[in-house]
């Protein structure tokens, strides 16, 4: 099987879930996730949700390796890989904006670097500001006494994102993660420590997006100078990779987080012991701009 074609019709755009808030200065980042959950996350968001304010794709010739399955040669270079990335990677959802994002460069090493950063807790949006959600961060009142929480508008500016990794064929994802493995793993020991491998690091991203609580009601945020924090300690608590993830909302939370799941099955994936995330230190503060999470 050298071309895989596995395609799922896009879901509808979820509906607006629930309200509640994240918090951080920063504006575009996603869980995710689609890089994660595909070139092979997320994958899921992750984003940054803020108050407001090289060469032309070369195609490759596969090798034809034991199972059938088709590999990239080994001396393949990254920037020469984009071209079959492309070619694998649209197959597995008819969504244009899929196409749209694949028209990046440089694509193994950003999802690799995507992964590597969620695993650790950190924010992913270096490598996926072309994921960065329309409009600006909003807060709703909530209760008596000034109280806010986020605005569902906030929640829907990733509607998009939740949508296209929704809509991404789980099955069709393991055959094209087989086939782009060792480009997958020379980009990944670029940045690597020694002996360490990507499954392990790329299970360890996904659970850390699954340990993300879905939120049951509203999320109440508080202003601290230019930010927004949220007001529960346990939401305040989790890492940038997480709080990208939450600020998605509820009901985007739940299309990425099963497809996680769906993913981790697909791929073969390790499932590490969850951890207790450890609180984050003082946000930085972003002049004219105002959000919770990082």
């Amino acid at each position: 099987m050298s071309d895989p074609n596995f395609v799922n019709q896009p879901p509808g755009v979820p509906p607006p879930p629930d309200a509640e808030p994240p918090k951080a200065p920063s504006r575009g980042k996603v869980l995710g996730i689609l890089v994660v959950l595909m070139v092979a996350a997320l994958v899921a968001s992750y984003f940054g949700l803020k108050r407001q304010s090289e060469p032309a794709p070369v195609a490759v010739t596969p090798a034809v390796v034991d199972a059938g399955v088709v590999a990239l040669p080994p001396d393949v270079s990254l920037p020469e890989s984009d071209g079959r990335v492309r070619e694998l990677v649209r197959k597995l959802s008819v969504d244009p904006e899929l196409a749209r994002w694949l028209e990046e460069r440089d694509l193994a090493r950003r999802f690799t670097s995507s992964v590597n950063n969620i695993a650790e807790g950190e924010s992913p949006r270096a490598s996926l500001l072309f994921m960065a959600p329309q409009g600006g961060f909003e807060v709703a009142a909530f209760g008596t006494g000034g109280r806010t929480a986020i605005a569902p508008a906030s929640y829907a500016r990733y509607d998009l994102v939740a949508r296209v990794l929704g809509s991404l064929d789980a099955t069709g994802a393991g055959l094209v993660y087989r086939e782009l493995k060792p480009l997958i793993d020379q980009a990944y020991r670029e940045i690597a420590p020694p002996g360490q491998t990507f499954e392990v690091t790329f299970g360890r991203a996904v659970q850390h997006l699954l340990a993300v609580p879905v939120p049951p009601g509203p999320v109440e945020v508080e202003s601290k100078g230019a930010l927004y924090v949220y007001t529960a300690p346990e939401l305040e608590g989790l890492s940038r990779a997480q709080k990208h993830l939450l600020r998605m909302g509820p009901g985007n939370i739940r299309i990425i987080q099963a497809k996680l799941r769906e993913m981790r099955t697909a791929l073969n994936l390790p499932t590490p012991v969850p951890t207790t995330p450890e609180p984050l230190p003082d946000q930085e503060q972003v002049p004219g701009q105002s959000e919770t999470g990082q």
